[in-house]
């Protein structure tokens, strides 16, 4: 068996730095340094997207996330429907129905009202589509100059149904990854409206609630191991995370990772790598090998699955590790950043 090692620079920091939010390695240092430690129980220590609880015979999901967009207006959605979809989606991707939400609002002085009010509706209508309500919330104001107009946070909860057991670290050698359509279109679209890009097509961002989706995978009674949503650090840190929890190594396939040509030639020009570019409309589902097909099929029946590929395969070889296999048939190291790319993107 080849071993496979990549030598990185080792970053120590005793002040937050705009890395720790990227949601990559030093992301992944804080976690396990400050608030792990303090906060660690059963339920923490699971990883996952949302908490799973059971109260007196009910399972419930529940799940908190905080939204600090820069610009909060973006080809395709606004910081109100991030607030709404994240946190629907992250409930889904635990198999949960997702419910009722919160939403917190912590706003700057000097913020247009009508500015609120349009995130308000977005959040309304999001909400009122998705089928979920938001029963409460708060909301603080602060200095001019604290907080670039807005910041959400939000909390949801959800049911999930019996039997459903979803976990970052029941993946198995050999399960299949599959992944619901294009990456980066969410974080090139906010680069676009940030830097005041263009591009021979607009790339919009691809915010969607996936609970929907989600169902339609479950009710295939596939085996499905775990479902992720690729945000913050893209396809390529959503996969170092299962790899490390499920002490498997995962092998993706550069011709099976669909992007669109805008996102890829902005990548190309930028120095980027579409691998790690957020997304708000995606899913990476785990799954038993033999189920591969009825699950695709499933995914590809809805609209937010249309363009749904098998992008890897989860082996033995390499636990903790992420590999893609290129088109000239050579292998190459995927591992988490350090830092973000594009900072302040959700």
């Amino acid at each position: 068996m080849t071993t496979l090692a990549c030598p990185l620079p080792h970053v120590e920091t005793e002040a937050v730095c705009m890395g720790h939010g990227s949601g990559g390695r030093l992301s992944a240092e804080l976690f396990r340094s400050v608030f792990q430690p303090a906060f660690g129980n059963p339920i923490l220590d699971q990883l996952g997207d949302q908490a799973l609880l059971h109260i007196d015979g009910a399972h419930l999901a529940f799940t908190t996330d905080s939204y600090v967009v820069r610009p909060l207006f973006f080809r395709g959605g606004n910081i109100g429907s991030l607030a709404v979809h994240g946190t629907i989606n992250d409930l889904a991707v635990g198999g949960a129905t997702p419910l009722y939400l919160s939403a917190a609002f912590i706003l700057e002085e000097g913020l247009p009202l009508t500015t609120l009010r349009q995130v308000v509706a977005t959040m309304e209508h999001c909400a009122a589509q998705a089928g979920v309500q938001i029963v409460t919330g708060d909301t603080k104001v602060v200095e001019k100059g604290s907080c670039d107009g807005l910041f959400i946070n939000t909390a949801g909860i959800g049911v999930v149904p019996s039997g459903v057991r979803l976990a970052p670290n029941q993946v198995r050698p050999n399960d299949a990854v599959l992944l619901s359509g294009p990456i980066g279109d969410h974080g090139i679209a906010i680069l676009a409206e940030r830097e005041g890009l263009s591009f021979a097509s607009e790339v919009a961002s691809d915010t969607a609630p996936l609970h929907t989706l989600c169902a339609d995978v479950l009710a295939t009674g596939a085996d499905i191991r775990c479902m992720r949503d690729p945000t913050r650090g893209g396809v390529a840190s959503t996969c170092n995370e299962i790899a490390q929890s499920s002490r498997v190594g995962i092998v993706l396939e550069d011709a099976a990772i669909p992007v669109r040509p805008a996102v890829r030639g902005a990548c190309e020009l930028l120095g980027l790598d579409p691998l790690y570019i957020a997304n708000e409309g995606r899913m990476v589902v785990f799954v038993a090998a033999a189920d591969t097909d009825r699950v695709l099929a499933a995914m590809r029946a809805h609209p937010l699955g249309a363009e749904a590929r098998r992008i890897g395969t989860a082996t033995e070889n390499n636990p903790g590790l992420v590999t893609m296999r290129t088109a000239f048939g050579t292998e190459r190291i995927v591992d988490l950043l350090t830092s973000d790319p594009l900072p302040r993107i959700c």
